[in-house]
């Protein structure tokens, strides 16, 4: 969780995010369920008590890695532009984070990979997420192989 903390504007004020407004949620896939990251209070918040690894994306890998962040943009939160603009912002807020995590992996000595191959209205599905909700990217997170 050490690496969230870091993404954390609260503990960051300098972290790049779009107009000053939180729009990204991360959410936590593992073995025993899905977490959600609270940053105000670095908080892992129970969600789904169900294993959803294998929906986080297309790849074999993310079923048997650890560890599986899901970005989730609240759309909700950026009603001052269009629909399409919602998703470009949000991508880039995204990124930001996902190389901030790469940092923090390679410093940690992890294996990460930043992915767009998910089914992203299915797993907003699975999720149960508010219309103005959308699933970004999702970013794997295991250890090296031997």
């Amino acid at each position: 969780m050490g690496g969230l903390w870091h993404q954390s504007p609260e503990r960051r004020p300098d972290r790049t995010y779009w107009r000053h407004v939180m729009v990204i949620d991360i959410y936590m896939a593992m073995a025993d369920g899905v977490w959600l990251y609270e940053p105000k209070s670095h908080e892992l918040l129970p969600y789904l008590q169900l294993d959803i690894r294998t929906q986080t994306g297309t790849q074999d890998f993310v079923a048997v890695a650890p560890l599986n962040l899901i970005y989730v943009a609240h759309g909700e939160r950026m009603n001052d532009i269009g629909a399409e603009e919602r998703r470009l912002y949000a991508s880039v807020d995204t990124a930001f984070i996902g190389q901030n995590v790469y940092l923090f992996c390679a410093s940690e000595n992890l294996a990460t990979v930043f992915r767009g191959a998910v089914d992203t209205t299915k797993l907003g599905g699975v999720l149960k997420l508010a219309d103005q909700q959308f699933v970004t990217f999702a970013q794997t997170v295991g250890y090296p192989r031997a």
